[in-house]
């Protein structure tokens, strides 16, 4: 089995400047990605933006606040744009703030109101996979007791099996508790990716999030690895400190990604994210423009200094990470790149093709160094919905005297990388990798 490169849509751009989303899934396509993890935000802008078109003109009401029936119709609609693509929706992310909640009442809604609806959003989105981060609400809001949080993932990963008329063990359900009585449509099963956030609260590392999901012990419960968290945690580097640098950082990273091959088992590693990030010049301290008093440091550091693997000024190893996920493991199916930069700030409209041609180069890099694919046959002819999109983007690429990279192209069985600058794809071994990384 190849893997299959894929990309969040907020790493294309964010809509609040200015980039629709449809402007964004041209540019994935345009650029050879297969699938696309989708920001609920964006799901969000869908609603609003067909909520405001119904007004014709007229004053609309601020601020929008979408109904659960305006998302399902958005979820719907991007379905659709989607499949015009030829894109697969990888999940619907993120559902977070969930686990180890104090505030039980919270937690209940969050169980019987939320989650609910997020299922039913994902099956109508086509997904069957929702994207969980781990809690990083303040610890006076959460529970020291991880088995609470493993309780409530539990419960979660449960609801994604009674979705599908399934018990916790897989069976079906017998007819007097169907998913109906719960008012759960009878569709297929929702997997749960959990994920440890570099500055989560009870859980920051991989081994957290592992043994979380070894507790919780679903079927339908697995892992996602973040190369950027993995990297970016307090196993390695510290954006607070002048090294950029936790003590013994390489030492401590080493160990780190020598249990996760001997521990993790690869078939519950339900996607991979790839992303790197910057050296900052000073300290993320008091002082600093991206410090925020209500905020760690390592969150200010991730949603404004990502970089796509391989790229100029990176300093987290993240050769050797994904040397371990890769090689290692062997690891083989979604890899998306999530990358939090500055840039998709920016209200320049080229912003969405920079970031997918950026991320198309990485993913080139990536399926080079580590063989992610098949020996490429010649590419197809690149299949966009939008011929306006294809001409702007041409035009653009032609006057920056830029490489275009369409030619990523790929098959549910075959990930095909070409392109001007393809790089040889036979014989790599952990030496040759580097040097194409380099």
């Amino acid at each position: 089995m190849a893997s299959r490169p894929g990309i969040c849509s907020i790493s294309l751009g964010r809509v609040a400047a200015g980039h629709t989303l449809e402007r964004r899934l041209d540019m994935a396509q345009i650029h050879g990605f297969r699938g696309i993890e989708l920001f609920h935000e964006d799901l969000v802008s869908v609603a609003e933006e067909t909520h405001n078109a119904s007004f014709a003109g007229n004053k609309l009401p601020q601020p929008f606040t979408s109904t659960g029936a305006q998302e399902i119709a958005a979820a719907h609609k991007i379905r659709i744009m989607c499949a015009e693509r030829d894109l697969t929706i990888i999940c619907l992310q993120p559902f977070w703030q969930y686990e180890g909640l104090l505030d039980r009442a919270a937690h209940f809604h969050n169980l019987t109101v939320k989650l609910p609806h997020w299922l039913n959003l994902a099956h109508a989105l086509g997904t069957d996979m929702i994207q969980v981060p781990s809690n990083f609400l303040p610890a006076d809001q959460l529970s020291e007791d991880f088995n609470l949080a493993v309780a409530d993932l539990r419960r979660m990963a449960d609801a994604g099996l009674a979705f599908a008329g399934l018990d916790s063990t897989g069976k079906p359900l017998p007819i007097t508790t169907t998913t109906k009585d719960h008012g759960l449509d009878n569709h297929g099963v929702i997997r749960f990716a959990y994920e440890s956030l570099a500055w989560g609260t009870r859980c920051d590392t991989w081994e957290d999030a592992w043994r979380t999901v070894q507790a919780v012990n679903r079927s339908n419960f697995g892992l996602l690895l973040d190369t950027f968290h993995l990297a970016g945690s307090r196993t390695f580097a510290d954006p607070a400190s002048r090294s950029g640098l936790v003590p013994d950082a390489h030492t401590k990273l080493r160990e780190s990604l020598a249990r996760l091959v001997r521990e993790v088992d690869v078939k519950k590693i339900f996607y991979v994210q790839i992303a790197s990030a910057e050296k900052l010049a000073e300290p993320l301290v008091l002082g600093h423009e991206l410090y925020q008093a209500d905020q760690p440091a390592r969150m200010s550091w991730s949603r404004s200094c990502r970089l796509f693997y391989g790229e100029e000024g990176e300093y987290l190893p993240l050769f050797d990470v994904a040397h371990a996920i890769f090689q290692d493991l062997g690891f083989r199916g979604w890899v998306s790149h999530e990358v939090f930069t500055r840039r998709a700030w920016d209200q320049d409209e080229d912003v969405p093709l920079d970031l997918a041609g950026r991320a198309a180069y990485s993913w080139m890099k990536i399926a080079a160094a580590f063989r992610l694919q098949h020996p490429p046959p010649a590419p197809p002819p690149t299949r966009v919905s939008s011929p306006d999109s294809i001409t702007e983007a041409g035009k653009m690429e032609k006057e920056r005297g830029e490489t275009s990279m369409t030619a990523v192209a790929a098959t549910d069985e075959d990930v095909v990388v070409s392109g001007v600058e393809t790089l040889a794809l036979g014989g790599h071994n952990s030496e040759d990798g580097q040097k194409a990384f380099l």
